[in-house]
């Protein structure tokens, strides 16, 4: 006996595919002669209707997985801040430099100290070279 229309209707009534749902043998005749979608119901309940678990790589829990479409803009960000920072400090240090106020050893390490972000800002610099000069 062709159920296909019974598929369909149990299909609908229980929001699953039609592939999920089987019928059990002994109780053709009742599937038969449902028609409602109530009849659906009281059939599944009474466990003549059955719905199949999914098949094949359901995703239960997603991983979470960071987007690496951001990551560059990101690195970018950061690596722009760098270089202003940077930038700023080394020019402020070559005035120093070129007034005389810092001496060639000292000039360069405290580029070398810019470059490994010992400081924080211009301000953080300007205030460990005054510790220096005292």
């Amino acid at each position: 006996m062709n159920l296909g229309k019974k598929k369909e209707l149990a299909k609908r009534t229980l929001g699953v595919g039609k592939e999920r749902i089987a019928f059990a043998e002994s109780r053709l005749e009742d599937i038969k002669e449902a028609i409602t979608k109530q009849d659906i119901k009281d059939l599944y309940s009474q466990g003549a209707i059955v719905i199949k678990p999914k098949k094949g790589r359901r995703k239960v829990v997603r991983k979470k997985s960071r987007s690496v479409g951001n990551v560059r803009i990101r690195v970018n960000k950061r690596k722009r801040e760098y270089i202003a920072m940077v930038r700023k400090q080394r020019k402020h240090i070559a005035e120093l430099k070129k007034r005389g106020e810092l001496a060639k050893e000292e000039h360069d390490d405290l580029r070398k100290k810019i470059r490994n972000k010992v400081f924080r800002s211009k301000a953080h610099l300007k205030e460990h070279i005054g510790g220096l000069k005292k």
